[in-house]
This record gives C-alpha cells, sequence and structure tokens, in this order.
C-alpha cells in the first residue's frame, strides 16, 4: 500500500462500515464528491476527528485539490473555536 498523503481520500475499514476519510497529517464540513472520486456526495466532518490506523486504509479513491486545502484548516479552525 502507498502511504497516505495530506489531502487524499480513501476508504478507511471501520468496524460498523466503510467509509471515507480525508488524510488531514502531514505526509488532518468539507463536501466531497465525484470530483474528489467518491461515488455520492458526501461531506468531511470535522465534529469526530480522530486517528484511523493505517492498516484500515484500504483503497486511495481521489484527492482534495491543492485549492480546497485551505476548506481543512478553516474547518479546524472552527472546531477550536479559534
Amino acid at each position: 500500500m502507498t502511504t497516505p498523503r495530506q489531502g487524499e481520500v480513501w476508504w478507511a475499514e471501520a468496524e460498523d462500515k466503510r467509509r471515507p476519510v480525508l488524510v488531514v497529517t502531514r505526509t488532518e464540513a468539507i463536501p466531497l464528491g465525484a470530483d474528489e472520486g467518491l461515488p455520492v456526495d458526501c461531506a468531511a466532518s470535522f465534529d469526530n476527528v480522530q486517528p484511523v490506523e493505517r492498516r484500515l486504509l484500504t483503497r486511495r479513491v481521489g484527492v482534495l485539490p491543492p485549492q480546497r486545502r485551505h476548506e481543512i484548516c478553516r474547518a479546524l479552525d472552527a472546531l477550536a473555536d479559534c
């Protein structure tokens, strides 16, 4: 498996079901959809930021374009009430 990189969207096999995850660590609601490689529109929720074991990441499905990465920072700032 390749190393997940910041801005990539991966499928993670969680206990209850497969979920898309947005990698935000350096090499951490943003809308995601077909442009990022997902079959349906959804959102990256920062209400439940949590680590995901790399072994649970099964397949890279897309990448958040560089011009949208500022949305990660804005969402994390809102989460921390900065």
